[in-house]
This record gives C-alpha cells, structure tokens and sequence, in this order.
C-alpha cells in the first residue's frame, strides 16, 4: 500500500473551521476542542488529521504526530489503550478516560489523559486529551518530600543505634540521671555488673541509694556543684555490700528540654567481661525471602521481573512465577503509570525508596493497598528489589470512622491514591457538615433560625442534618 499523503496540519484557533468541516460541523465538538488540552481529529484508520494544543505543548511538535498514526505515537505499553480507546469511540456517547505516554522531544514522556467520541458514525474520531504533567510533578514533589523525612529519620535512628550500641558494650560503667530528682534514667551492663543490681531495680532509683551511705554527703556535694556551675570535681565512694571503692565522675548535658547527668564509675580494679564465642555462618538467604510473608519482587534495569516470592503471586493472583518472569512489573502495581513512573524515578535519583504507598492489581480485578520499599543493587548487571507490604484494608478516606482530612497536608497525601472526583465530594460534605455543626452552636440549636443563617429551608436543614448524623432530630420537626 502506497505511503498515505500528509494533507493535514496542526489545527490552530484560526483554522477551528477546517475542524468544524472534519467533525461534520458538530458545534458542540468545536467547544469542547477548544476547552480541552489537547485535541486530536482521528479518521476511521487511527491516522492523525488535526491537532491542537495550547502554548504548554510548543516543545512537544505535536505538529509531527500529522499523518502518523495515533498508535505510533504512544509508548509501547500504552498501545493497548490506544487501540480500545478508538475501538470504544462511537456516536452519541464519550469513551472513558485512558492514560497513555507520548516519547517526548524533551526526554521526558508526556502523559496524556485521553477520551474519545464520534459525532457521526461514519465521522472522524475526537479524541480529547487532558496534560498530566501538573500531576505526575505533585506526585514527585510528594514522593520527594516524603524521602527527604524518611533520609531525616534514617539518620536520627542511625545516630540512636549507634548510642545505645556504644552504651551497652562500653566496658566503663555509666549512668545516666535526671538532674532536677536525681533519679536513674538510664544504666548499662557495666554499671549493673558493678553496682551489684539488675538495670531494671535501679531505673528510677535517687542515685546516691546505690551507693553506701558512708560517702552520702560528698556525693549530695558533687551533684549539687554540678547544678550550680555545671562542673563538679570527681569524689570517691564506696559499693554496698563490700563490692569496693570507685571514683564517680559527673558530666552535665541538656536534651528533651531537660538536663541530665552522666555518671562514671571507675573502680579500683576493673572487671572484665566474659568474652563469648559466637559461631557464624551463612544464611540461606533465597530460601528466607521465599518463604517471607511480604511480597519480594527482583527486576532487572528495565524493570523486568527476574525473581518473584509466593507472597507477591498472591497479591498479583498468579499461580507460578513463570506467569510473571520476564514481563514489566508495571503490569500489576500502581493505580496508573503516572505513579509507577513516581515510584521509579525516585528509586533512580535516591537510589532507595521507602514507604511508598501504592496499589497492587491482581490479574482477575483484585485490588490491594501496598507499601513498597525498594533498593537499586549497583553493578553490571544492575538489579531493583521491591519489598510490597499489604496495608490494613480501609475505605479511601475513612469516612465510616469519621477520621476525615481536616488539613491540606492531610489532603495532599491523599492526591494520587484517590481520584479528585471522591476528594472533592467528600471534602464537600465535610464542609457542609462543619457549617451546620456551626450554625447550630452559634444560634444554640435553634432549628429555624440555624435554617436561615444558612440560607436553607427548615426540611431542607432537616434533611442534610439526617444525612450527616448531625443533632437530634424529633418526628415532630422532620415533618
């Protein structure tokens, strides 16, 4: 077959009537042409014929996508919902929205939301198109941010780790006391060793109980010059039960809005701990993620499943991994691309990706809420692990607990992982719900005059107080 002519152009606002004769002369298509982001004229082959969009797709050239077909100028994984979404398109009726990825010029794919319809059957296709950039961006700020917090963490438990390891293997013994009461706030091995007691009988203890009573008044002396001035010089004092004589050492810090005091007990002979030999060995670590109760998927750099556990068959409704060996993970997690895309652009500029919530959809409709960690391992080959956790099942905002967002952080981490339509309607209900609440406090449940504030009838106000579980209402007044 001969190559098809390239007879159209881009469709401009100066040329909406060369749009107006493809459509038929459809005016109801000019104006939603002209609303749209993008708009596409599509004859009966799939083949471009027009196209529109306003200045935010000038490095896009969409100009080039004319007489291409519109299957060609998607992504590989979004030809399948290109094929349906013209196969979908027919007279009288909209087609529902699909979300495909252009190549971009920029590098960065475009994604597009797209609908379709004919006007006549024998007419060309309108295919409309809404940009997805804006919310492939929030999604990456919040993705970000989120990463950002869980980097902060990671060094604040790092940092706690390391003291708590230093203070239970520290041979010296040490103890950690309130400055204000005296009292032991925390202890080591070392010092419970020493001292004679268990940790747990000398948390909350007036530290100088540990001690004989002999050197009661040098050590009342030493922590009172630590308040004072915050230096105290060394005493001598002498273990209960004839356990011998140490010299404590006090150092004074603020933390937690507080001040504390570190106590250092130095014997006169130093007691060594027992060393313990531990037998190490190798842990099969392939049988252990097999048999793990999350979900364990390895990939490779073009995020191609290489390995897969039980747990994430199960979530993906597969009944052998071969089913899943070789194709995209893309396939089965995330609600759209949009937010597998979030998910891997992350993991490729942290290396690392924690707590990223998303879904998993199972091959026959199943639909799971996840909590994906995932690791690039470096080298050549390079490989992507995913942990996928299953979340506590819940509605989409909780409303059947009353736990609705009442902030806009609240709300924005809500965007991505419930569609606008069920935020707004909800979010709106809510507000109708806080101004009768109000109205009603406000005239001290005057029903009338609440009714009227509100600009509503009084079986109108009745009807959305029902609604919303909202006051006690009487048979009486509802009628």
């Amino acid at each position: 077959m001969p190559p098809r002519p390239r007879t159209a152009e881009p469709v401009s606002r100066e040329t909406l009537p060369k749009v107006a004769a493809l459509l038929g002369g459809v005016t109801a298509g000019l104006a939603v042409t002209a609303a749209s982001d993008l708009s596409l004229i599509v004859d009966g082959d799939g083949v471009i014929q027009g196209a529109t969009g306003g200045d935010d797709f000038a490095d896009e050239k969409i100009g080039g996508w004319l007489g291409r077909r519109l299957i060609d100028t998607v992504t590989v994984e979004s030809r399948k919902k290109v094929d349906e979404l013209l196969r979908d398109a027919g007279p009288g009726e909209v087609t529902r929205w699909r979300q495909v990825n252009h190549p971009s010029p920029t590098g960065t794919d475009l994604p597009i939301r797209y609908a379709a319809l004919r006007p006549d059957a024998d007419g060309p296709i309108l295919v409309l198109g809404r940009d997805m950039r804006a919310v492939a961006a929030l999604q990456r700020r919040l993705a970000d941010t989120q990463q950002a917090l869980e980097r902060d963490y990671d060094r604040l438990r790092a940092a706690e780790t390391r003291y708590r390891l230093l203070f239970q293997v520290c041979g010296e013994a040490v103890l950690v006391v309130d400055a204000t009461t005296r009292r032991v706030v925390e202890a080591n091995p070392a010092a419970a060793r020493l001292i004679g007691r268990p940790v747990r009988r000398m948390v909350g203890v007036d530290a100088v109980e540990l001690f004989d009573p002999v050197g009661l008044r040098s050590l009342e002396a030493q922590h009172g010059s630590l308040r004072a001035t915050g230096q105290a010089a060394d005493v001598r004092a002498t273990l209960p039960q004839g356990r011998g004589t140490v010299t404590v050492s006090a150092s004074l810090f603020r933390g937690e809005g507080g001040t504390s005091a570190i106590l250092r007990l130095l014997p006169e002979k130093v007691e060594t701990a027992p060393s313990q030999d531990d037998a190490s060995g190798v842990l099969p670590t392939r049988a252990l993620l097999e048999s793990m109760p999350e979900g364990f998927v390895v990939t490779d750099s073009g995020r191609r499943i290489v390995w897969t556990n039980a747990a994430f068959l199960e979530l993906a409704q597969l009944a052998a991994e071969g089913q899943a060996r070789g194709r995209p993970i893309e396939e089965w997690l995330g609600r759209d691309e949009t937010e597998a895309r979030t998910l891997f652009a992350t993991l490729q500029d942290h290396g690392s990706v924690r707590r990223f919530q998303s879904v998993v959809r199972g091959a026959y409709g199943g639909l799971e809420d996840v909590e994906i960690a995932a690791v690039a391992a470096a080298g050549s080959p390079s490989f992507l692990g995913l942990s996928i956790r299953s979340l506590p099942r819940r509605s989409a905002l909780n409303v059947g607990t009353r736990t609705e967002p009442r902030s806009v952080e609240q709300m924005a981490e809500l965007v991505g992982r419930v569609s606008m339509k069920t935020l707004v309607r909800e979010t709106t209900d809510l507000i109708e719900k806080l101004c009768i609440e109000a109205a009603l406090r406000i005239t001290r449940d005057n029903r009338a005059s609440a009714a009227e504030m509100l600009g509503l009838s009084r079986q109108g106000l009745y009807a959305k107080m029902r609604r919303y579980g909202v006051g006690d209402l009487d048979p009486t007044e509802e009628e």
